[in-house]
């Protein structure tokens, strides 16, 4: 019988490795690579490994763990899948896997505005815990209309991403043609000839059941390419978002409600005083502003400004579970990861996103007794 392809994993990195050679060049390009000359995500990178904790010695960690309190309700690990665009492509109905792997992992999963497979499918086929991320559309009555839906599935909790007011400049995009909705060329059929697993596994079946796939949370006829002439507007990226629509989105909405992307301790501040449960000390995984600072710069301000009125998560470069206890050290309660269960996913699934899991864990679960923390608040001390 032949072993998967995630069998022999050892950590997120040979998940990347796997990955690359799987995906055609232009998916692997988006899920993997930054904005402009990816100063910020080599920056996202240098920054966590810079930091160093001081492990507390003769410590008896025999009873460890790792178990966390994000909004109220405990879990296992303090992680959450992150929103992550497009992840049906990387495999055929890649949400519904990375949601399953959440479920088995015990954390949440967080849906994206621009999923491939709709939230209902998703709840409906995955038993996990959803969360749903929300990019505000020009017509604010389809925004509103979109996040009753959420509602209606079951989910809970709602994160507005607050850090992209405009389409960030990814080149590699332009050069590589990729986009939706996606586009024959030849540069595309090359691409697609030269990945025959992930054609005919992903693609083809995608064709097959559903035609050319597209954003499922958008109106159907964005479908079509008139449907999409005449809605590109309204349900394009507003860029007049305020604290104002915050203030309205917090009286709509009527469970927990998270601001993603804040990196100042005034905007922070200004989450609290709005009544948000939550934010996400975030830089887009260096995916936007290539000169944001990273999250790890910031976090220790924010934590101490805010003084623990207000739950404070993290994300951007997570590699190791070292990663992670450097974030938690730093005052955050959790951590999302978006590329690394992305590229788990690309190879194998659900079962592909719960090896980085179980891999991200168990590295957790080492650094915590190396350090001498049975627990998470710990790590604080570190």
């Amino acid at each position: 019988m032949t072993k998967p392809a995630f069998a022999d994993l050892l950590n997120v990195e040979d998940a990347r490795r796997a990955a690359k050679r799987r995906l055609p060049h232009g998916l692997f390009e988006y899920i993997d690579r930054g904005s402009e000359d990816e100063l910020s995500i080599s920056g996202n990178r240098q920054q966590l490994d810079a930091i160093r904790l001081a492990p507390s010695v003769l410590v008896d960690v025999s009873q460890r763990s790792a178990k966390a309190e994000i909004l109220g309700h405990s879990q296992p690990l303090p992680l959450v899948i992150a929103p992550t665009a497009m992840a049906g492509l990387v495999w055929r109905d890649g949400e519904i896997a990375l949601a399953k792997a959440a479920a088995r992992a015990g954390i949440p999963f967080c849906v994206s505005t621009q999923s491939i497979t709709s939230v209902e499918r998703i709840a409906a086929e995955s038993g996990a815990k959803l969360w749903f991320q929300l990019y505000v559309w020009k017509n604010r009555q389809r925004t509103l209309a979109l996040i009753d839906r959420a509602w209606a599935a079951g989910v809970e909790t709602l994160v507005l991403t607050v850090d992209t007011a405009v389409g960030p400049n990814r080149e590699y995009n332009l050069r590589n043609g990729f986009g939706i909705p996606l586009k024959a060329s030849v540069r595309a059929g090359i691409d697609l000839m030269l990945h025959p697993r992930w054609t005919a596994s992903v693609m083809l079946r995608s064709l097959i059941a559903s035609g050319v796939p597209t954003y499922a949370h958008y109106p159907d006829e964005f479908r079509t390419r008139l449907g999409r002439s005449s809605l590109s507007d309204e349900l394009s990226l507003a860029t007049d978002v305020t604290w104002e629509d915050v203030r309205l989105l917090r009286q709509r909405w009527k469970g927990k409600l998270i601001l993603k992307g804040i990196l100042r301790v005034d905007d922070a501040l200004t989450a609290l005083s709005h009544g948000v449960d939550a934010i996400v000390v975030s830089n887009h995984g260096a995916r936007n502003l290539d000169c944001a600072p990273g999250p790890t710069e910031v976090l220790p301000a924010i934590v101490a400004a805010i003084g623990g009125r207000m739950e404070i998560l993290a994300d951007s470069g997570v590699r190791r579970g070292a990663d992670i206890a450097r974030f938690l050290a730093l005052g955050a309660s959790g951590v999302l990861i978006g590329r690394a269960t992305l590229y788990g996913v690309a190879i194998g699934g659900a079962d592909g996103a719960g090896r980085v899991l179980d891999l991200l864990s168990y590295e957790l679960n080492v650094t915590m007794g190396m350090l001498g923390a049975r627990n998470l608040a710990d790590l604080r001390r570190c």
